[in-house]
């Protein structure tokens, strides 16, 4: 079977190849590569519900388990706590703060899922200069310098963590893969079906 230490390696795939830098350093905490100190980091309670309708939005429960069903949000507030340093916590927390202001508990299910794409659309302007500081930097200087002083973008840091939380739990696990204990020959599945669960071996 595969374990949750495995898994989380090959989570990247699902975010087109490459998670942020500061993700990839949480990841080694967890696993005991690397170490950090825990900062004092801690979520309201408003800012939970806002993680948790977010999470939920970006993998909501259908015919399988949801973010929250997963126990994602709880997994997001951990991860962020033990695992990310004061950058990423000054703009997750800066990122649900503004959801609060825009009273994104108050609107519809669709009215959540337009701001949620304006904040992707905005997102993807402030990776673009994320990503040309880290090349103008180059490799031979810390990571906390590489990074810059802001953090990755709440919505960046969103949706890698919901992945990485869901599909390394248990429910996320079973409602996407089909576990075989005793494969056959190797056979390239090319016709998969939109609904038919991956294969793990």
């Amino acid at each position: 079977m595969m374990k949750r230490r495995d898994a989380i390696s090959q989570i990247a795939l699902l975010l087109g190849g490459a998670f942020t830098a500061p993700t990839l350093m949480a990841m080694d905490v967890r696993n005991g590569k690397s170490s950090i100190v825990a900062a004092d980091f801690t979520l309201s309670d408003v800012q939970r519900k806002i993680v948790s309708a977010v999470a939920e939005h970006i993998l909501p429960r259908t015919s399988t388990p949801g973010a929250i069903d997963a126990g994602v949000p709880s997994f997001i507030e951990m991860m962020l706590q033990d695992c990310y340093k004061k950058p990423e916590h000054y703009s997750f927390l800066k990122g649900a703060n503004d959801l609060i202001k825009a009273d994104f508990l108050g609107q519809s299910a669709a009215g959540q899922v337009a701001m949620l794409k304006l904040l992707e659309s905005n997102t993807k302007d402030l990776m673009k200069n994320f990503s040309q500081k880290k090349i103008k930097v180059g490799d031979n200087i810390d990571k906390d310098t590489l990074e810059g002083a802001n953090g990755v973008p709440f919505w960046r840091l969103m949706k890698e963590l919901t992945l990485l939380g869901y599909y390394t739990s248990e429910k996320g696990v079973e409602a996407s893969f089909i576990y075989e204990q005793t494969p056959g020959k190797y056979e390239l599945i090319t016709d998969m079906k939109p609904t038919q669960k991956s294969f793990m071996y």
